[in-house]
């Protein structure tokens, strides 16, 4: 409330426009801009098989580990895209927090799980990977997260009562009044929600982003296959809220992340 919140900071010495586009376009869906990255992915396929010769097989990195790793930089290296409009005004967040889901199983039907985790700048690309790996293995044994549990309570009420209750969360996000506790245990106040299709096969597909919380992306990894060119390839698309910065800084900064997958060492 009036300038703070438990996590961001206000967003000084915008441009009258910047500052006037959250009035003209209040929604996140009224904003949106699409942009398709295709990534050559034979040097990072050629880098994985040589990284994990020493690793277990149940301790692999994998092409999506690399995504995330390159997409954490580059949020880190380039902050104007890590931000989000909440009440009207522009913050900056705090940390680089990445959402990003997965099947309990492979399996039609089998539940989405979704995990929430900081990124920090100088975390190696190992250490992220076991991270990764204990808290996917314990999901998927059954642990609850904070978020879980709360949904598992809210759906034991009348639908009119958890209506409120999000309008509630919402109008406190909005006066910028929510703890950090509930921030940081909340998937959907995140710098970037992914959610890997190539896991299962499938393309990637633009997805929508929720006017729910703070995340202002939304990135969809498609599958491995073999371009016009003869190249192996994957395509990451990916929806964006232009009131957080202007087209030509999220093009170079998606443009980045693309570098970085092309060239893996640099990830290490």
């Amino acid at each position: 409330m009036f300038g703070w919140r438990a996590d961001a900071r206000r967003v000084e010495g915008l441009s009258r426009i910047r500052r006037f586009m959250p009035y003209i376009s209040p929604r996140r869906n009224d904003s949106l801009v699409y942009y398709t990255s295709e990534i050559e992915v034979e040097p990072a396929l050629v880098f994985l098989e040589e990284q994990n010769k020493q690793r277990p097989d149940d301790h692999r990195i994998t092409l999506f580990h690399l995504y995330l790793k390159a997409l954490a930089n580059a949020f880190h290296r380039r902050p104007g895209i890590n931000r989000f409009v909440a009440g009207g005004k522009l913050w900056q967040r705090d940390g680089v927090w990445i959402t990003y889901s997965a099947k309990q199983e492979f399996l039609d039907g089998s539940p989405l799980l979704t995990i929430k985790r900081r990124f920090e700048h100088d975390e190696r690309l190992t250490r992220m990977v076991d991270s990764f790996r204990e808290e996917l293995v314990a999901r998927r044994r059954g642990k609850l997260s904070t978020a879980d549990k709360e949904m598992k309570l809210a759906l034991n009420v009348p639908g009119f009562l958890i209506r409120w209750g999000i309008k509630l969360i919402s109008l406190a996000n909005d006066l910028g009044i929510m703890p950090r506790k509930m921030i940081e245990n909340d998937p959907l106040f995140s710098s970037v929600f992914v959610a890997n299709l190539g896991s299962v096969g499938l393309d990637a597909g633009y997805h929508h982003v929720w006017e729910y919380g703070t995340c202002s992306i939304f990135a969809v990894v498609g599958h491995v296959h073999t371009s016009r060119e003869g190249k192996r390839v994957i395509e990451v698309k990916y929806t964006f809220d232009e009131r957080v910065e202007d087209g030509l800084y999220a093009a170079r900064t998606l443009e980045g992340i693309k570098q970085a997958l092309e060239t893996p060492e640099s990830l290490v």
